[in-house]
């Protein structure tokens, strides 16, 4: 069976077996299970190519109504003649808008019984939380009757269900979607690559609009919150919904912004078109020059740069997302305790670059809460009814205030699958309470303090995926890399060595010089490992970098080696980013760094190095045959980029950051000298005292 509307809910009947205590369900189990097989039946019935038909004609004529302007007559007309070839298609005849209105008016009370069901669910859950253990069973005894009334009101509209007649021939209808239209048309052509995505695909693509411009990790555990992804025991929801994103990547509808490494973002015309279709699918985005009135059907919110979230709130909404794009959203604590009490049934709650100084305690009834993101506040600690969110999988809180502290309330979390930290005092480190091995989902946990036992912690904590320390020091390093050698799931790892406060000059650009990263010779990475971050001093580089074949990305920070780093890692086959921060502190880089055939498949490379480099002498033809980004900042001694840079053309992007006045004239397409190196790269990016002065590209 296709998947549709029918099959998430049946997807959410099934998570709640999966995740609800046992006994609280056992009773009525048999009736989840009973009505799930009703909803095969249902799910059946649509996945007749008739309602694909439907469907892709509904959506046709709304993005006719909202783009008309955008089409012009050329594609006004294509519309058209597209919305009557549906109707050939299907052999509709005679009345053609009444007959379609009936079938969309039986599936619309499909759809509406189904929500009415899913927000029933979402009630009993908050219903039972803190009930005594006869109150459950009583509650319980209820929720059971009213499946079974679900069950009832699914079979008497199946049984009214219209005669489909004549059934679309599958492959014609296919072959209507694959039409191509007039290239001045790319929004038609936009609708259908839509049209020919699955229904999973399609609510992925338009919550990557409503959270956009996120790392494909944010993304993925929005979907995987948004209850898109089917649950299965054994099975990683994470690598499903990854899957999804690949799938929008290799069809164009999603793809890597050009500034922040590994996020991404929906492309025009993709992104206009899907603003066509979100209302038919409970979206609604709001930004600071547009309407901030929410319908009462949205369920799915998403508020950029508004300066008030709860103007027309009500209690539908199942995902919340507020965004200020520049300076501080005016979210106060009072404000957020109206959104709490007026949507109870929110699943989704993020919060981004706001003034908020607390969470209320409110933020404890939202006991269907599945993701919970306070990324750049003023927040030091979390309220205790944080423990209520039993069905937490996502809680992010990077950037909190300073010196933010973590209760002992988040070991109740026993859903919670992706921890992710960071204060700006000190190292950024988050202390996490003891015991935090108790959270066996847990695949995610960055920003934390390693000492006080949590090191020999980590060693328990087999299912971990990516683990971020902060602050690491001799006192537990040997542990924590012990620990970190059980972690045979671990793909991505981030260690920050603790700064020497007492040799530390926060006038000095060279931060870290005397913080070594200790005992690191005696570490041996996890097999699977993909994404490795040092942040600290090394005395020399680590030989097991050399065999990572696994490696994707790398960044060393403030390493200050005086080797050459790039010896051993220009033969890794897969690295696609390196990041060099103050890694080496050499003033030279000669040809020695990047040699022909170097690097095979690296497509980003940041060099920064905080006025140690004095000259970048050559690169040899040959070498980074792959890379898209070179990025090159705070060298402001460097005055001329490398030869053979110009043989690199496959370069799309050039980044200068606060590099020396001489190097930008040198560069400069109106007449310099060394324009020659960097005249094919399509998109150079210059920022410093003369971003406002002759360059242009």
């Amino acid at each position: 069976m296709a998947v549709s509307f029918v099959t998430l809910f049946q997807w959410r009947l099934n998570s709640v077996l999966l995740q609800q205590e046992n006994e609280i369900l056992l009773g009525v189990k048999d009736q989840i299970l009973s009505l799930v097989s009703k909803l095969d039946e249902v799910g059946s019935f649509l996945g007749d190519p008739f309602f694909w038909t439907l469907h892709a004609r509904e959506t046709a004529k709304s993005f006719l109504t909202l783009s008309e302007p955008q089409l012009g007559k050329k594609g006004k007309e294509q519309m058209v003649s597209f919305i009557r070839k549906l109707d050939e298609v299907t052999g509709v005849s005679g009345d053609v808008e009444r007959i379609w209105a009936r079938y969309k008016t039986w599936v619309s009370e499909v759809r509406g019984t189904l929500r009415e069901a899913d927000n029933y669910v979402d009630y009993f859950i908050i219903k039972v939380c803190g009930q005594t253990e006869q109150d459950q069973k009583e509650s319980t005894a209820e929720f059971g009757s009213e499946i079974e009334n679900i069950k009832s009101r699914v079979s008497e509209i199946m049984n009214r269900r219209p005669q489909l007649g004549f059934s679309p021939v599958l492959e014609d209808f296919q072959k209507l979607l694959r039409s191509k239209f007039d290239e001045r048309t790319p929004l038609v052509s936009c609708m259908l690559s839509y049209m020919n995505l699955p229904y999973d695909l399609k609510l992925s693509l338009l919550f990557c609009c409503a959270f956009r411009r996120k790392t494909k990790a944010d993304l993925v555990r929005v979907l995987v919150a948004a209850g898109i992804v089917q649950e299965k025991s054994g099975e990683l929801m994470e690598d499903k919904a990854q899957e999804n994103l690949e799938r929008l990547v290799d069809v164009g509808m999603l793809e890597e912004e050009v500034i922040i490494w590994d996020s991404f973002r929906v492309p025009s015309p993709y992104y206009e078109f899907s603003l066509s279709v979100m209302k038919a699918e409970d979206f609604f985005i709001s930004t600071a020059n547009s309407d901030t009135i929410i319908p009462p059907t949205a369920r799915h919110v998403s508020i950029l740069e508004a300066a008030n979230t709860t103007t027309g709130m009500n209690s539908l909404p199942h995902s919340l997302f507020v965004s200020a794009k520049d300076g501080f959203s005016k979210v106060s604590s009072d404000c957020l305790r109206n959104v709490m009490h007026n949507a109870k049934l929110l699943r989704m709650l993020e919060l981004d670059n706001t003034e908020l100084k607390n969470l209320p305690d409110e933020v404890g009834q939202l006991v269907n809460l599945r993701y919970l993101g306070v990324r750049h506040s003023n927040i030091t600690k979390l309220p205790e009814s944080i423990s209520n969110l039993r069905n937490l999988q996502t809680l992010d809180i990077y950037w909190s205030g300073c010196e933010f502290e973590l209760s002992n309330g988040v070991l109740n979390l026993a859903q919670l699958r992706h921890l992710k930290m960071f204060q700006p005092s000190d190292d950024g480190e988050v202390r996490v309470p003891q015991g935090i091995s108790r959270l066996r989902n847990l695949q995610t946990l960055e920003g934390i303090y390693a000492g006080g036992g949590i090191a020999e912690e980590l060693g328990i904590m087999t299912q971990l995926s990516s683990l971020g320390v902060r602050r690491v020091s001799e006192d537990h390093a040997d542990e924590l890399y012990f620990s970190v050698m059980k972690l045979t799931r671990l793909q991505k790892l981030s260690l920050l060595v603790e700064r020497e406060r007492e040799s530390y000059d926060s006038s000095s650009s060279l931060l870290y010089e005397n913080s070594i990263l200790p005992c690191l010779e005696s570490f041996s990475p996890p097999p699977l490992l993909q994404t490795l971050q040092l942040e600290g001093r090394l005395i020399e580089m680590p030989l097991w970098l050399g065999s990572m074949e696994n490696l994707t990305t790398l960044r060393l920070c403030h390493s200050h080696l005086s080797e050459n780093p790039t010896t051993i890692l220009q033969f890794l086959p897969n690295l696609k980013y390196l990041q060099m921060a103050e890694a080496h502190k050499g003033r030279r880089m000669e040809k020695e760094f990047f040699r022909a055939g170097g690097f095979p498949k690296l497509e980003y490379l940041d060099i920064s190095s905080y006025n140690n480099l004095v000259e970048w002498t050559e690169i040899e033809e040959g070498a980074l045959p792959c890379l898209k980004q070179l990025s090159i900042s705070f060298c402001m001694e460097l005055m001329v980029l490398p030869e053979g840079l110009q043989h690199v053309t496959t370069l799309q992007i050039l980044d200068l950051y606060d590099v020396h006045e001489d190097l930008i004239r040198r560069l400069s397409p109106n007449g310099g000298p060394e324009n020659y190196k960097i005249k094919h790269i399509p998109l150079v990016n210059y920022q410093g005292d003369m971003s406002h002065g002759f360059w242009g590209r």
